[in-house]
């Protein structure tokens, strides 16, 4: 794939043998050519993500505000209990794939199954929560009577079957991990393609299926990733993927478990701050009622078409950066996360013009209400001036968490989020009577800390003599 070659027919095969996963060895060749056949599958795999939330939120927006804010908040609940498994998906990839670059596959195999035994534990505890206790999740969150009475059921599914959700992204870590992008884009295809067909089905009602509101994009949501789950543990034990597990991996292995549990913790307190910053400034919003609360809502859905391609190139840089340092080639690591920065900052930088110049168009085409668009328009414009930064910032930390350094990023968030944006938010939003704008602004400037210390403490090279 050298550039001076690069005809469109090349490309357009390039393109299709990396969607079909025909690439497998990653840690020699051409690094530009090895992000490509990475990448690739895991931005599909990401858009396909983005896209579900669009359409989904397009969806919620016909039935009412209430509707939307009701979204906002109980993702901004389940992402928190998700901490935990976000940070054990992050082990399942890291030992995974220095286990591939070290060409032991029978260890890949078995931090597989240890990590999938883990999610379902957390699964079933989460899951008993949010079948008992919907409404007051609500309620802690600063829901309106009138929202938890409407919107209570959708938080029972989505919390309460968490299951579904948990398991697709952890097997879909493990997938990448392995170097298999392309199965966890294909999974992901089948798991929202499923969604945005049932999604109108089980919200508006439709033959002898009755309008569930705002509840049917919860039960949509159960049914498509969980035939999703059914069809990623069919590829486990009987497809293509490079880890095969058979009856006999489903047991307890102590060290193994173990392994993930501690390269895990890092990430589970990473997340764990971003996270519950996240869940501290919906709170904030909450106090400036359900029409800003739902323009806030929208604009982070719509800023998942950013995010969501920029996580797939950020996942792809965690993945080289693994595998390379299992091969014994930290240096081959270290330019993998530094070109792969480089491309993400050109794709967010067009992003971040199409933004700022077009974001009330974008904010109307999901709701007309005035407060709703003016709230929607101010979040992405101004959040979105800082995407140069953050696509730095998304690369470099995935490829600390790639290196099984979880608790650098973590230092980092902790820095950036609890020190820095949670104070300012408060501060600018309620003292100094900034109102929304304050957390935007906080919010701006916080992950913008973040990609700046990122880079100068990735750079030290620390992170290149972890052992997982």
């Amino acid at each position: 794939m050298s550039s001076s070659s690069l005809t469109p027919a090349k490309l357009f095969r390039a393109f299709v043998d990396a969607v079909l996963g025909k690439e497998k060895e990653f840690t020699t060749g051409s690094i530009r050519k090895a992000i490509f056949f990475l990448a690739i599958p895991m931005i599909l795999e990401m858009m396909m993500e983005s896209i579900f939330a669009v359409v989904d939120i397009a969806y919620v927006s016909q039935v009412s505000v209430n509707a939307v804010a009701t979204i906002g908040l109980t993702e901004s609940v389940i992402t928190l209990v998700y901490a935990i498994a976000i940070g054990l998906s992050m082990a399942a990839t890291a030992v995974v794939a220095r286990r591939i670059g070290e060409k032991d596959v029978k260890g890949a195999r078995e931090a597989a199954a240890q990590a999938i035994l883990l999610g379902i534990v957390v699964a079933v505890i989460v899951g008993i929560i949010g079948i008992f206790y919907a409404k007051e999740i609500l309620g802690l969150m600063g829901g309106e009577p009138d929202l938890i009475a409407e919107g209570y059921g959708y938080t029972q599914w989505l919390i309460g079957g968490n299951i579904t959700i948990l398991l697709l992204f952890l097997i879909n870590a493990i997938f990448r991990g392995a170097g298999d992008a392309s199965i966890a884009m294909w999974t992901l295809v089948l798991s929202n393609g499923l969604n945005i067909i049932l999604d109108p089905i089980f919200i508006f009602g439709l033959g002898p299926i009755p309008e569930y509101g705002v509840m049917g994009a919860g039960i949509a949501t159960n049914i498509g990733r969980g035939t999703a789950v059914i069809f990623q543990l069919g590829i486990l034990f009987f497809g293509w993927s490079r880890i095969k597990l058979g009856v006999r991996d489903i047991v307890v292995r102590l060290k193994t478990m173990l392994n993930l549990i501690e390269v895990s913790i890092g990430g589970i307190a990473q997340f764990f701050i971003g996270t519950s910053s996240w869940v501290f400034l919906m709170r904030i919003m909450s106090e400036f009622g359900s029409d800003v609360l739902a323009g806030y809502t929208i604009a982070i859905r719509v800023m998942m078409f950013t995010f969501m391609p920029a996580w797939g190139m950020s996942n792809a840089a965690a993945t080289l950066v693994g595998q390379n340092l299992g091969a014994k080639k930290p240096d081959r690591a270290e330019r993998s996360a530094w070109i792969t920065g480089k491309y993400n900052a050109w794709f967010m930088a067009i992003l971040s013009l199409i933004y700022l110049f077009f974001a009330e168009n974008i904010i109307r085409l999901f709701n007309e209400e005035t407060t709703v668009v003016e709230n929607g328009t101010l979040c992405l414009q101004i959040i979105a001036a800082g995407y140069i930064f953050y696509a730095y910032g998304m690369v470099i930390s995935q490829a600390f968490n790639g290196a099984g350094d979880t608790r650098t990023p973590t230092k980092i968030n902790f820095i950036s989020f609890w020190i820095f944006q949670l104070p300012f938010a408060y501060l600018a939003a309620i003292t100094f009577e900034l109102g929304p704008l304050g957390v935007f602004l906080a919010i701006l400037f916080a992950e913008i800390l973040l990609s700046v210390i990122a880079m100068v403490w990735f750079k030290k090279g620390r992170w290149k003599k972890v052992q997982v």
